[in-house]
């Protein structure tokens, strides 16, 4: 993409209404627009990161086994009565009527909905397990919208179901959940670590958080440092292993590490003193188990081994995917800007000509361009008639992860500088080379998906 014709909006100063990091720099970098309280148009470079972070998802998720599908934003309330949660959820659902008088809601979470799909559907223990997701907008209405995209009121998020025959299986769908999302936020470049949590309208006494530490978080979290020290990894994983998922689940969650729903004083004076912190986190995903509480109430029931009709177990699993972008801002970004991981930037790389109109510049930007799209990199060409500072600027802002720059006396050595955005370092080499370069960095990426 070519900056002259690329639409990013981007603003000189902070917007007033900004209160946290990420919803400034969101505004000014031109990723959103606000439309209404909580509500945002995507432009196209936040657009472009919203699809990367999906495609992490949707790579993980199916790697994991899971299915793909999409249920409708809008939902009957008689779903809902079923279960007995229309009345209880709150204000925060949003309850409207059509012209025929039915009540409707803009849904904030499916389970009732793919309950009513399963049990259409299947009747047999043959058909299990199952675990069907889908990535759908979601609208909770709250009270105070607050810090952009962290706090809306429309959101984008994957949100999976699995149904198991027993107790046991559905614990197992657990444990896979968990060690899929334990990848899919190391891909994107962040730690988020899975803690005990609260249930709340979703039900079950079974459920984990998983929590980006950052100044900014909602939620006070009280953990053993130790955890922070736990990656993943490229480590590979048999999904259908009992033994191996529940061995990731214990690694990863033997360690004290609640929101403060769920502190236990008494428990936590038993970690270590050097090693008890207190900190801010950002929710970006949550894990529950709940058995039958809606198979029960919506008669969702299979045939089992002994011929006898029983409850589907089941367990709901959600990520905040547009929650996704704020967490990763706040994690990820200094006082010139965004600086995106890898994983998930808009492009894989900036061009910065610095004598826009002198033939063998021009020609040179345009030659790495051409390469860097045949060699599989997003590039970002900014070939506006600006000055340097004002380029270096927006490349800062924006955050690209690398950026080559391209003068005159660069190009007549045939050298160009490629210059990291995280640690500032910039080292002259041909274009040749900083196309190599770039390739490795960027080839674990590419294989990690799926």
């Amino acid at each position: 993409m070519r900056l002259s014709r690329y639409f990013m909006p981007v603003l000189k100063e902070d917007p007033k209404e900004a209160q946290i990091v990420s919803h400034r720099l969101m505004l000014r970098a031109g990723m959103i627009k606000q439309q209404a309280a909580g509500i945002y148009s995507w432009l196209p470079l936040g657009f472009k990161v919203l699809n990367r972070i999906q495609a992490i998802v949707h790579e993980e998720q199916q790697r994991a086994g899971h299915i793909p599908m999409l249920m409708p934003t809008l939902q009957s309330a008689d779903l809902w009565r079923e279960s007995g949660r229309y009345d209880d959820y709150g204000d925060e659902m949003l309850r409207i009527k059509d012209r025929h008088k039915r009540d409707l809601l803009y849904g904030p979470t499916n389970e009732e909905m793919v309950t009513d799909v399963f049990r259409s559907h299947v009747s047999s223990y043959k058909d299990l397990p199952l675990t069907l997701y889908h990535i759908q907008w979601k609208f909770r209405d709250e009270m105070r919208p607050r810090f952009g995209v962290m706090r809306g009121r429309e959101f984008l998020m994957k949100d999976g179901y699995n149904f198991d025959l027993d107790r046991d299986a559905a614990l197992h769908a657990y444990n896979r959940h968990l060690v899929s999302y334990l990848r899919t936020y190391e891909r994107m470049g962040l730690q988020a670590i899975p803690m005990r949590a609260d249930g709340g309208p979703i039900g079950g006494d079974y459920t984990h958080e998983f929590l980006v530490l950052a100044e900014t978080g909602e939620s006070e979290v009280f953990y053993d440092s130790e955890i922070t020290d736990l990656k993943f990894g490229g480590r590979e994983i048999d999904y259908d292993s009992v033994e191996a998922c529940q061995a990731v689940l214990e690694e990863f969650t033997s360690r004290y590490a609640r929101t403060d729903e769920t502190h236990d004083e008494a428990i936590f004076a038993e970690v270590p003193e050097e090693r008890r912190r207190t900190a801010r986190g950002i929710e970006v995903g949550q894990i529950f188990y709940f058995g039958t509480k809606y198979s029960e109430a919506m008669g969702a029931t299979v045939v089992g081994p002994d011929g006898n009709r029983v409850p589907v177990e089941m367990g709901s699993h959600g990520i905040g995917v547009s929650r996704l972008l704020g967490a990763i801002i706040e994690a990820s970004h200094d006082d010139k800007g965004i600086i995106w991981p890898e994983g998930v930037t808009p492009f894989h790389v900036g061009i910065v000509n610095l004598k826009q109109g002198d033939v063998a510049t021009n020609s040179a930007c345009e030659a790495l361009y051409a390469e860097l799209k045949t060699q599989g990199l997003d590039a970002l060409y900014d070939d506006r008639d600006e000055r340097a500072g004002a380029k270096f600027a927006t490349m800062d802002l924006i955050g690209l992860p690398w950026r080559i720059t391209v003068g005159p006396r660069g190009i007549a050595n045939n050298k160009v500088e490629l210059t990291s955005r995280r640690t500032g370092e910039s080292v002259e080499m041909s274009p040749q080379e900083a196309i190599l370069r770039l390739k490795e960095i960027y080839q674990p990426v590419f294989d990690a998906a799926f």
